[in-house]
């Protein structure tokens, strides 16, 4: 299997190479260069294996011959041995009223970004060793993301990671499980403005060749293929936990912020997996929601909701759609981005809008929708969503009342409540059960670096710690 960009600008690379460059040298996304397929038999025969014969059936076709199949098998076992829930399955299904939930944050953080960050902290370590060299991974975070990447690489051999935050614009245990980690190759940053800034910089930092070059740069965010990859298998593990008498109008709903983890359910889509329609759920930061239902992928300002890991309005991933939208035309696709740097607007011609709409479905919930969904499910059926979840809860009972009342429904339930007390508690009088990970933060010493949203100013942060 080997790699190419969205932009067109660099020769195919491997997948240890691919992992390792992050954002393609043409500052484009990697992508493989063909989705490989399973047949309808091959589906059914997967739905019997666990999660982690899972992982490494779907991984095997995306690493190819870069890792033996031995190694492979032990960074997943090794990844998945570090999540609380029992055992075959780290991301569980649970029956809410007509949605299903799958629960994806029984890892060390207590969210999503766990799944694939914890395989791609012992991916990178693994790597290194091999090829004998070091990397500085640089990431910007909206929550969630800082929190499982400083989690998957403290203490890694060969390893240093810089992570940029909103200074403010997240949540406090957020922060905390940041902040609190003090290993020597752990580097957080409070940067002033919104994710969106931070998200900027960072790939301005990228796109400095020289920069990156020298200081060996690599990247953890949802721009590295390698988080893709990972976050496919439990679309995969989602359909395989439903009976099987349930499994026709299988839909899923996703919290959408940076669309990283709606395009891994696209992709697994094109690899064949049978789902009708992909729901995507957005906050009052809703430029994907407009895309989806009015053609209108329009730059506005970020506002601070319930649910901060979805404050976002310029998603990184939706480069790595659009290339496939526009028929692999990499030359098509840079005029639309060059259209969109010089407008804030993109809209796309009939035919192409016309695919979007029957490959997706949105629907936003804003701070008053989120905390009654969260209310009504903690009434009705005793179980507690954070607020993410109950945003993508929402878009799916939009999906079941407005397009197939029939469909199986598989909601992402992307964090714990816990991390959101908050919210949690304006919604059900009372605050979430605190597992041990989040006690435990209680007390611990902090350390973090605040600085402007300035790109040189970063720069020179990174050349100060390296040099």
């Amino acid at each position: 299997m080997k790699y190419i960009s969205t932009r067109g600008g660099i020769a195919p690379i491997s997948f240890s190479e691919a992992v390792m460059m992050g954002l393609a040298s043409d500052g484009g996304l990697l992508l493989p260069e063909r989705i490989p397929t399973f047949s309808a038999a091959e589906i059914e025969s997967l739905t019997r294996l666990s999660y982690n014969q899972l992982a490494l059936a779907i991984f095997s076709l995306f690493v190819g011959e870069d890792i033996p199949e031995t190694d492979l098998k032990e960074l997943i076992g090794r990844s998945y041995a570090t999540f609380s829930a029992p055992a075959p399955n780290p991301v569980p299904i649970r029956r809410v009223g007509r949605l299903y939930i799958q629960e994806l944050f029984h890892g060390p953080t207590l969210a999503f970004k766990d799944v694939a960050l914890q395989f791609l902290g012992n991916l990178f370590e693994y790597l290194l060793k091999k090829e004998n060299r070091r990397l500085n991974i640089l990431g910007a975070t909206s929550g969630d993301t800082g929190s499982a990447a400083i989690h998957g690489l403290r203490g890694k051999e060969g390893i240093n990671i810089f992570i940029l935050h909103p200074d403010g614009k997240v949540s406090p245990i957020q922060e905390k499980q940041m902040t609190s980690v003090l290993d020597d190759n752990v580097f957080n940053l409070a940067v002033s403005g919104t994710f969106d800034d931070a998200q900027r910089i960072v790939k301005q930092i990228f796109a400095d060749l020289d920069f990156k070059q020298e200081f060996s740069l690599g990247a953890v965010n949802s721009i590295n293929w390698a988080r893709i990859m990972a976050q496919i298998v439990y679309y995969f593990s989602a359909y395989a936990q439903i009976p099987a008498d349930q499994r026709k109008n299988f839909t899923v709903a996703v919290p959408s912020g940076n669309f990283g983890n709606i395009f891994a359910g696209w992709m697994a889509k094109a690899m064949g997996l049978p789902i009708d329609r992909l729901i995507l759920a957005t906050n009052a930061n809703d430029i994907l929601y407009r895309f989806i239902r009015a053609n209108d992928y329009r730059r506005e300002k970020v506002v601070p909701t319930y649910s901060p890991s979805m404050d976002i309005q310029l998603a990184s991933n939706f480069e790595r759609y659009l290339y496939f939208l526009f028929d692999r035309d990499s030359a098509a696709l840079q005029d639309a981005l060059k259209q969109f740097a010089a407008t804030g607007r993109l809209r796309l011609e009939e035919r192409r809008f016309t695919r979007v709409g029957k490959e997706f479905f949105s629907a936003r919930a804003d701070n008053q929708t989120t905390i009654e969904v969260i209310r009504q499910a903690y009434k009705n059926h005793d179980y507690i969503l954070d607020p993410h979840t109950a945003a993508g809860a929402h878009a799916a009972r939009t999906y079941l009342k407005e397009v197939d009342s029939t469909a199986t429904v598989v909601c992402l339930a992307t964090a714990h409540p816990a991390k959101f007390p908050e919210a949690v508690t304006k919604a059900i009088g009372t605050p979430p059960p605190v597992p041990e990970a989040i006690a435990a933060l209680d007390g611990l010493p902090c350390r973090c670096d605040r600085l402007e949203a300035d790109t040189e100013t970063v720069k020179s942060y990174i050349r100060k710690k390296l040099g």
